[in-house]
């Protein structure tokens, strides 16, 4: 088994006898600034009602972005990691 596949099998687990779903649920990103990662990531989350917030390191070589969303499953928690690992250099906290 992958590294990633057994990743999301733990955090599934985790997420099922830890939460009740329909629950908020907090991502958090280190995504570099040289490109345009950060508007990558605001896609992802577009039209979900998600709050999103952003904050330049001191070097203003990344952004930390957190997103804050009322989630229904563990599922639907796994689907925006994997749509946000496909993201150039993106670091998921």
């Amino acid at each position: 088994m992958s590294d990633k596949k057994e990743f999301y099998t733990k955090l599934k687990t985790q997420l099922d006898d830890t939460t009740n779903f329909p629950a908020d649920y907090l991502y958090k990103f280190i995504v570099p600034t040289e490109a345009n990662q950060v508007a990558e990531v605001e896609t992802i989350f577009n039209n979900s009602g998600a709050v999103i917030n952003k904050k330049k390191s001191k070097t203003g070589k990344y952004v930390s972005v957190s997103i804050l969303l009322k989630i229904e499953s563990s599922d639907k928690v796994i689907s925006y990691y994997k749509r946000a690992e496909k993201i150039k250099g993106i670091i998921s906290l």
